[in-house]
């Protein structure tokens, strides 16, 4: 996986410190292209007298530039409302927290992620049950391989997760969740962002299949139904603001 050089260079170059900046997106999920953007998500600390006063600071800061060619993304949330987002059983913040691909860290990044196991829930199988619906709609309006990975990805986290425990992101890691012509597609889309998808002959079968996979694996998953780290995240969002 190709990776800029100076990707470590963007943490300092933003306005409030980072708690965390990992890589997220296609890089994350096991199927860059060549052309590729990265997907920088992270989580910020605004100050104490951006908070507590009348003009209060950015919860959400989202910027986009280009840099030798490549397109990066860099979107981050308050530290506060990344927790609430955390506790909100969605996927996308515990797959950019738990990311592998780690550009810029700190103690409390190392915090929140040993708090990461409490904040999975059983409900967590709506976000990747949504989120595929909404892909395989994309696909069958536009025929484009990327969002028919993206539905397969999803499927494959989520059901894998329900099962284990575990929250995996990367497709290529997950193949047995889904028919054998993934490694296919994931080489496919290593050549082209937004090229067209082969015809596959039984793609919408598997797509059901997996979905009833997914939702089956939530009706037996041992995971709790409410997070149990409420009083932690809360704790911890308070030294840090403090500090």
């Amino acid at each position: 996986m190709n990776l800029p050089g100076w990707l470590p260079e963007i943490p300092g170059e933003q306005p409030y410190p980072l708690v965390f900046a990992t890589v997220s997106g296609a890089h994350l999920y096991g199927f860059p292209s060549r052309d590729s953007d990265v997907d920088l998500r992270g989580a910020h600390v605004l100050p104490l007298r951006e908070v507590v006063g009348l003009r209060t600071g950015p919860e959400t800061l989202d910027r986009t530039w280009t840099r030798e060619s490549v397109e990066v993304d860099l979107v981050t949330h308050d530290l506060a409302k990344f927790c609430r987002l955390l506790l909100n059983r969605n996927g996308y913040v515990l797959e950019q927290l738990l990311s592998p691909l780690v550009v810029a860290t700190s103690s409390a990044h190392a915090e929140l992620t040993a708090l990461a196991s409490g904040c999975l829930t059983n409900h967590h199988a709506h976000h990747y049950l949504g989120f595929a619906r909404t892909q395989w709609r994309l696909f069958e309006k536009t025929g484009e391989l990327k969002p028919l990975l993206y539905t397969f990805r999803v499927l494959a986290t989520g059901t894998h997760l329900m099962r284990t425990g575990e929250l995996v992101a990367d497709l290529t890691l997950l193949f047995g969740y889904g028919p054998a012509y993934l490694p296919e597609l994931v080489e496919a889309k290593r050549e082209a962002e937004h090229g067209a998808a082969p015809v596959i002959d039984g793609v919408a079968a598997d797509v059901t299949r997996m979905t009833a996979a997914l939702q089956e694996a939530q009706t037996v998953s041992s995971l709790p139904e409410t997070a149990t780290t409420h009083d932690a995240l809360n704790d911890l969002v308070i030294r840090h603001r403090l500090a």
